[in-house]
């Protein structure tokens, strides 16, 4: 699959990757997690050079889906047709209704509400760049985070859920730091060790080497 492609765009305050992924053949793909800074992501789709089929959201914290309503009214004007929001998980519907006011709370004024035109559930599959990717339900860092994984590629799309060396927050009253561990060794480290995965801050990493060195994760080193 040497036509996938996949870049990250540092997006608000809080430098989240907002990710592209597409198909270089066929120049099609998706944007995952757009927080916000909606120019910056449209001039790295224009750089990149393909036609987006859906938005993607893993949960609905204002860093990762403040921008998606603004991004998708763009992206329609510029292709001409509908380009649906997808995920999270429903149970993420509270945050995804407050994201104005999260961001008003940080200073942040151009971010919007926005309601998906799907919601996503454990068991159902999303396209990305021609490809299947099943929906994974990874409560814990919010209650409706979802992860998306291809076996098949080898690759997995975990917003905040595992971090190289760290994992998800659970400080937030709804936060659950015994769900979030749970759904990392339960979901995600059995689907191998070869399965890379990119994340919502900083680098990616693998399930293989997370297994084996990340600290959350008893891991050594």
């Amino acid at each position: 699959m040497s036509q996938f492609q996949a870049a990250q765009i540092p997006v608000t305050p809080f430098q989240q990757n907002c990710t592209l992924i597409w198909d270089a053949e066929s120049g099609r793909g998706v944007v995952v997690d757009p927080g916000g800074d909606v120019p910056r992501i449209l001039a790295g789709l224009d750089r990149a050079g393909f036609t987006v089929e859906r938005i993607l959201l893993t949960h609905g914290h204002l860093d990762h889906a403040g921008g998606a309503a603004a991004l998708k009214r763009a992206l329609e004007a510029r292709q001409g047709g509908p380009v649906p929001i997808e995920g999270p998980d429903r149970r993420d519907g509270f945050l995804l209704e407050g994201l104005a006011e999260q961001g008003a709370r940080f200073g942040i004024t151009d971010l919007e509400s926005v309601t998906p035109d799907r919601w996503l559930a454990e068991g159902e599959t999303v396209s990305i760049a021609g490809q299947d990717f099943a929906v994974l339900h990874c409560p814990g860092h919010t209650p409706g985070h979802v992860v998306f994984v291809s076996t098949a590629l080898g690759v997995a799309v975990v917003g905040d859920v595992i971090f190289r060396g760290s994992v998800g927050r659970t400080d937030f009253p709804y936060g659950d730091g015994a769900a979030l561990i749970a759904a990392i060794e339960r979901k995600l480290l059995p689907l191998g060790d070869e399965i890379r995965f990119l994340c919502g801050h900083g680098p990616g990493s693998s399930f293989g080497e997370e297994r084996r060195s990340n600290p959350f994760l008893g891991g050594r080193g």
